[in-house]
């Protein structure tokens, strides 16, 4: 009461706006992570298109390596 006096507020302005900060106060915070979790997805959709075109090449390798073998005539 005492600070809804100093800034000349209604106790009900002061308690609606309490209880929009209960329910929906993690939004704010929530944005701020949004900039980490976008940069978070893109490292991991990177790291996934560098994995992949790894076992692309290891697949490629392993089938030169059978057709070598087949080749060769080595068991």
């Amino acid at each position: 009461s005492d600070i809804c006096e100093e800034y000349h507020l209604q106790p009900s302005v002061y308690y609606r706006w309490q209880q929009e900060f209960f329910e929906h106060g993690t939004l704010a915070f929530e944005r701020k992570n949004s900039y980490s979790e976008r940069v978070e997805k893109q490292r991991i959709a990177q790291l996934e298109t560098k994995l992949q075109k790894k076992n692309e090449v290891i697949s490629e390798l392993m089938e030169e390596h059978t057709r070598l073998k087949k080749t060769l005539g080595v068991r």
